[in-house]
Parts: C-alpha cells; structure tokens; sequence
C-alpha cells in the first residue's frame, strides 16, 4: 500500500532545507562565540552589552522576514522561529529581543503598515532600530483590551495620553507600536495601533522592571503626556487595533514557543555534559539507569515540543489555519521548559542552585514563557474554544 501524500506544509519538519541548515548553523555559531562569554555579565547588570546590538543586526537578525529591497533578510517566519531557538539555546535574553523584534513588531507592520509605513519603518527596523510593542496596562493584562491609555484627535495629530507596563525592548527601541482607544465607548472597536517615536515630545521611559530571569532584556513602563502622534503614523485603521493585536500575538506565541524550546535545550545540553563529567560511586552519574532515563524524558518532551513549534510555523508560512496550534505550542512548550529546567538544576545537585552553574539561569529564564504573549490558562482557553466551539 502506498503511503500517503504529505502536505508541503508538513513535509520539512523532521529535517530542514539547505538553506535553512545553514542559516541555523551561522546563528549557533555565532550565539556560541559571540553571545556566550557575555551572558553571565549581561544577566548580572541586567542589560545587553552594547556591542551585541550593532552585531544583530549586521547579521540581519533583526530583520528576517522584511523584504530586500528595504535591506531585511527577506527570510520566513520558520526562519525567524530557528533563530529565536538558537540564540535562546545561549540566552533566552537575546532571544526574546530578537523574537519581539521580528514576530511581532516587524510582522505587523509587514501585515498592516502602509507603503509610506513600510519605506519609512522597515529600512530602520532592518538596519539599526529595535521595535518594541506595547499592549499591557496595569488594569489589562490577560484582558488585553480593558485598556485606559487614550487616543484624541487634534487636527492632524492624535494626542496620547497613559501608562504602558511591561513593554519588552523598551529602553533599546526607537519605535514602538502603542495601542490606545480613541473611542471608550465603543469598546474593542474603538481600539487603534500607533507607531510611535523614541523623540516624540511627551514620550518618556519610566520604571524598569527587575525581574526573576531574562535580565538583560528590558521591560519598562511607557509613559505618555499628550504625546502627539502624526495621523500617518495609525497602524492599520483606526478602530482595528484589536485586530492587529489579536493577530500578531497569536504569530509572536510561536516565537515564544522557540524560545522555550531552545532554552529547554540549552538546559539539557549543560546537563548532559555535567552528568557524563560528574562521578558518584566511582563512575559518571551518566551511567546510572535513574540519570539517564531523566536525560532520555528531557530530550523527548524538548524534542516533542520543537515539533510543535516547527510544525506551526511552516502552517503561518504555508497560509494555512494556525491559531489553535500556536496556543497549543506555547502552552505546551513552556511547560517544558519549566520541567525541564527544573530537572537540570536537579542534575547539577547543590551546584545547580549555586550561580556558578549554568542552569540555575535557565532555570529563572523559563519560568515567563507560561506568562507573556498570553498566560498559559489563556493558551487553553483559546485551544478549547476551537476544540468546543467549531
């Protein structure tokens, strides 16, 4: 009997093509030499070495998926996952700005902006400028459009005024997609996406979070005065704010998902190099049944969710329905990551609750992928609804 035919979109995901091999290779080489030996100092001053940016970016990491015609990559968003998991195989620090970077401030601009939009933004996002999104107020969180920032039109401008929270890249960026209503009255609908800048007069940076893991990334509060804001500078419609949000969070949950995957990764790779070093008993701890069958579920659940991240992403790329399978591998994922983090620091024994050793790092890092882009009980809400409600 003959085997079935494969959906293109499925078809590539136990391996990868060539040119996808070898972009993933160049960014693991590079995480490897380049990001490495900087993690342990960024993580303790809890910001990015300022020779790492300029670097992302000549790399073209920041701009996978923009066009070449305005200096970006011009790769896949599958492109962008496998670089998300590499460099957070090293540093989910790095990773989520590279990852903030591309799944959602580049993709929705590529998505919703104007031509006008796209040869003014995406040039700078390609070339020198980070992207930051900021969605979260303190009153909306998992309710992301209970929001209280406010937009009004005053002739050809619109004055924002509010408190954003929580806004990952936010002391790097030069731009920011910020959303407000401009109409409380209508609810959702009257929510709007802006594009605003680092040098708009009534824009300031406020408190910057401390954090548990992902040091060096930062996250910030937004602060806006009667920030005036060019009519030009709406993304997408007025009123479509929500859609714009709604479906650049369910791409950036992929992303999120190969954050997961690589810091998962990284963990079990330490792990395993610790356990084949470390002697109990006169022997590696590796040759223990208990260590290794632990190793052994560490790299099948990682291996199950790199499936489910891969899997997504060729769906986003393919066009295909995929919003159910973004929830289910972000939820999926990070609870994988907090297993398996969890379980490497076991691995390390007392050393591994010590900052001398690498996965207590990784440990702290994983715990935010069941938090951000969407709380885990979100993740499940959404993966029922389509499970229940067809």
């Amino acid at each position: 009997m003959s085997s079935p035919a494969v959906s293109p979109a499925v078809q590539p995901l136990t391996r990868l093509r060539e040119e996808e091999e070898l972009f993933r290779t160049s960014v693991r080489t590079f995480a490897t030499d380049v990001i490495a030996p900087r993690v342990r100092q960024m993580d303790e001053a809890a910001q990015y070495d300022p020779e790492l940016l300029p670097q992302l970016f000549a790399l073209g990491l920041m701009g996978i998926e923009i066009p070449e015609a305005y200096g970006g990559a011009g790769g896949t968003f599958f492109m962008a996952c496998l670089a998300i998991e590499e460099l957070s195989r090293v540093d989910g620090a790095v990773g989520v700005l590279v990852d903030v970077q591309n799944t959602l401030v580049n993709n929705a601009l590529l998505r919703w902006g104007t031509a006008a939009q796209h040869a003014a933004f995406l040039p700078r996002l390609a070339r020198d400028t980070v992207g930051a999104y900021a969605l979260s107020e303190a009153g909306s969180g998992s309710d992301a459009f209970a929001l209280q920032t406010r937009a009004t039109r005053e002739g050809d401008h619109y004055l924002l005024s509010g408190r954003k929270l929580w806004t990952t890249n936010a002391r790097e960026a030069g731009v920011y997609i910020v959303f407000a209503t401009v109409d409380p009255s209508k609810g959702y609908r009257g929510i709007t996406a802006f594009l605003v800048e680092r040098d708009f007069p009534g824009f300031a940076l406020g408190k910057v979070e401390k954090k548990l893991g992902i040091r060096a990334s930062s996250t910030c509060e937004l602060l806006l005065d009667r920030c005036p804001v060019p009519r030009d500078h709406v993304l997408g419609e007025v009123g479509q704010g929500y859609r714009v949000a709604i479906e650049t969070l369910n791409e950036g949950r992929i992303g999120i998902g190969a954050q997961m995957v690589g810091i998962a990764s990284g963990a079990l790779q330490a792990a395993v190099a610790y356990a084949k070093q470390r002697e109990q008993f006169g022997q590696p701890i590796a040759r223990f049944q208990a260590m290794r069958f632990q190793l052994a579920e560490m790299a099948t659940e990682i291996e199950a969710a790199r499936l489910m991240v891969y899997n997504a992403a060729r769906l986003k790329d393919a066009g295909e329905p995929f919003v159910q399978q973004a929830a289910m591998t972000k939820y999926f994922a990070s609870q994988v990551a907090e297993r398996v983090t969890s379980k490497a620091v076991e691995v390390f024994g007392g050393v591994g609750y010590t900052v001398e050793a690498p996965v207590e790092k990784f440990y702290r890092d994983a715990k935010i992928g069941t938090i951000y882009e969407g709380t885990s009980f979100m993740q499940l809400h959404t993966i029922a609804r389509y499970l229940l409600e067809p």
